[in-house]
């Protein structure tokens, strides 16, 4: 049925804005203020099912640490290079990973491995942001290449180790996953953990993290995807 009247009569498209537009000063532009958290990579769900994210790409440095399992690492990976970041991965173990790199690339170098102590320059930029993930053992090396802008820093601690207390001081974003009663200990003391969220860690169940920056608490469940399931199998904390 054709229509008629004033709404038949309105031209196709959007209209242009009217009014004269809004300016200011070039020195006020650092009163603006946009909110963060609302892009990123997607690193699971809190307890009420929102998304929770991670935004990689800065224009700082930005290390972070996770104390957890290769799974978790893996699935990371997997959504920062689907986010357009590339991934260096440095690894003792490139067994754990060959079989990603190839799924993900779909015969493009999104993700590449190297020999612990050999990732090159890697050349970040706004437009070809890095993630480097450091998956070099219970006592990682200090790394050649370190957060800078546009390129960030994941480096996976299977447990807490000697290099542990360094390293959680050191990052701006943790990630703890299950650990054993000692281990949760010394964690809160190191990160102002409460009592209770202490004792949580060692029951924590296969996928749950633990994110905390500052004073900023996050539980969250990361789940894969069909494909990444199929890929990486099902989440767990053990290799």
């Amino acid at each position: 049925m054709a229509r008629t009247g004033p709404a038949a009569r309105m031209p196709r498209g959007l209209l242009g804005p009217r009014g004269g537009g809004h300016t200011m000063d070039a020195g006020d532009l650092d009163l603006l203020s946009l909110p963060v958290g609302d892009d990123g990579v997607v690193i699971g769900d809190d307890a009420e099912g929102h998304p929770q994210l991670v935004g990689f790409h800065r224009s700082v440095p930005y290390d972070v640490l996770l104390i957890g399992g290769l799974w978790t690492a893996q699935v990371l990976a997997l959504r920062a290079a689907g986010t357009g970041a590339r991934v260096a991965v440095e690894t003792g173990r490139p067994q754990e990973w060959t079989r990603l790199v190839h799924a993900a690339g779909a015969g493009l170098e999104c993700i590449t491995l190297h020999e612990v102590g050999h990732v090159p320059p890697m050349g970040a930029t706004v437009g070809s942001p890095v993630l480097v993930v450091r998956d070099c053992g219970m006592k990682p090396p200090r790394g050649r290449v370190v957060s800078s802008p546009w390129q960030s820093v994941l480096t996976l601690l299977p447990y807490l180790s000697p290099v542990g207390p360094r390293l959680l001081r050191g990052a701006t974003l943790v990630g703890v996953q299950r650990v054993s009663p000692q281990e949760a200990g010394q964690i809160g003391r190191i990160l102002g953990l409460s009592r209770a969220e202490s004792d949580a860690l060692p029951t924590l169940a296969d996928g749950v993290t633990l994110w905390c920056s500052g004073n900023e608490r996050h539980w969250v469940m990361t789940t894969g995807t069909d494909a990444e399931t199929g890929l990486l199998g099902m989440a767990r904390r053990m290799e």
